[in-house]
């Protein structure tokens, strides 16, 4: 399987955040606002309406909140090749009924060799290196 080819749109990202990283996806955001802004923005339901709260300035269409399929959105965009990468600050340590659905995204990720943040450190190199900068491709399917 092959990642989607053709023209290409403006770079867009999702940002995903377990309950215990929304405070720091959100300082994230604060720190990267002026960067993000530059980029197209998708997040799950209260990740999404935690950073419009903190950034104002930046652009998010919301989607429904992971558990409610919010993380299957994103896969979809994934698979459609509509999402140049994916910012998804998870909590390992604690239990989530949605686990498979994250395990999903982390797969699609990677057929889709799209560029993937589990954590800060991670978001700070691809963010500052404009690790997601590149274009979006879009399948001719």
């Amino acid at each position: 399987m092959t990642a989607p080819t053709a023209s290409a749109i403006a770079p867009a990202i999702a940002l995903v955040a377990h309950d215990a990283r929304k405070d720091e996806m959100v300082a994230f955001a604060r720190a990267h606002e002026v960067r993000l802004s530059a980029l197209r923005l998708f997040a799950t339901g209260t990740t999404g309406a935690r950073i419009q709260d903190a950034c104002p300035s930046l652009d998010i269409t919301r989607l429904k909140s992971g558990p409610l399929g919010g993380d299957q959105q994103i896969g979809a965009m994934i698979a459609e090749g509509r999402l140049s990468g994916l910012i998804f600050f998870i909590d390992p340590l604690s239990p989530m009924p949605h686990d498979v659905d994250v395990k999903a995204l982390t797969r699609l990720s990677v057929v889709y060799d799209i560029p993937m943040a589990l954590n800060r450190a991670t978001a700070e190199l691809l963010i500052r290196a404009d690790g997601f900068a590149r274009p979006t491709p879009i399948s001719s399917d």
